[in-house]
């Protein structure tokens, strides 16, 4: 069983931020961190990095702070009996977060699942009843509120079970969550004008470094990850739309119609035409 009390993501303060709970409080408290912070553990403040997760434990004490112009977070603060919580293998310290951009994500899916069940109870308070607006009796109002529980409770443990990884495989290259906000760009968006150079410029690299980080990371180079994201965006637009392929030629990032027929006919091993053709069969 989970009750979140509070969720919110990039909460921004000035530079003399400073919270502190002595006492902790009587719940948990998760914490990721998106700008360098200094934290108070065992009598000692220590700096941090950018991409940290906390997670207090309930009666602990608290105590963190900027550190540098501004200090930005996502936080929890939720009750838990939930295994995958009680027995989390790191409380009362700092770690490094592997991909900030998927967490954040989740806290921000977990702000919105509260806040929507939280507005609709109390509008069924407003009202005078003990039921949520639109329910017909209080079992369907159950049933609403067991939804929301279920939901939330789901994406708790998956949020959890990706911090439990970080703490068991930790990141091996400090652009680790670098490469993957770099790498979801290239799935999204492969038709914009992408070459290894630029890329490397946006993450202040070498190209060579660049090309050996990436490889070791996703097991192929950036440039293969552009045209792979462009082909499979040609599927798609292929299969579901009825867009000529010369239309799909550009929306897809390339300049020249021959040089796409034949790199799409490599990966695979048909044309255009002939791809679209069987795929409708």
């Amino acid at each position: 069983m989970n009750h979140i009390y509070f969720a919110g993501y990039s909460a921004v303060h000035p530079a003399d931020f400073v919270f502190e709970v002595p006492e902790g409080y009587e719940c948990y408290l998760l914490l990721i961190t998106s700008t360098p912070a200094r934290f108070r553990m065992d009598d000692q403040i220590t700096a941090y990095p950018a991409h940290q997760a906390i997670l207090y434990p309930p009666q602990q004490k608290i105590w963190y702070a900027a550190d540098a112009e501004t200090y930005e977070n996502d936080f929890i603060r939720f009750a838990s009996d939930e295994p995958f919580v009680r027995n989390f293998s790191l409380t009362g310290r700092p770690f490094p977060v592997s991909d900030p951009a998927y967490c954040h994500s989740l806290i921000q899916l977990l702000t919105w699942e509260t806040a929507q069940w939280l507005e609709i109870f109390r509008s069924s308070r407003c009202s005078g009843t003990d039921m949520l607006p639109g329910c017909g009796n209080p079992s369907d109002c159950s049933s609403m509120d067991n939804e929301s529980s279920q939901i939330i409770s789901r994406l708790l443990q998956i949020l959890f079970s990706k911090l439990q990884n970080d703490i068991k495989h930790p990141a091996p290259s400090p652009h680790d969550h670098e490469l993957l906000t770099l790498r979801r760009q290239i799935i999204n968006d492969p038709q914009l004008d992408w070459s290894v150079a630029k890329m490397a410029e946006s993450l202040h690299m070498s190209t060579g470094h660049l090309h050996l980080l990436y490889k070791q990371k996703f097991g192929l180079s950036c440039m293969d990850d552009v045209i792979a994201s462009r082909i499979r965006k040609a599927k798609d637009l292929l299969i579901y739309t009825d867009h000529s392929i010369v239309e799909i030629c550009g929306q897809c990032g390339y300049q020249n119609l021959e040089h796409f027929c034949r790199q799409f006919r490599k990966h695979t091993g048909m044309s255009p035409s002939s791809f679209r053709k069987n795929s409708a069969v």
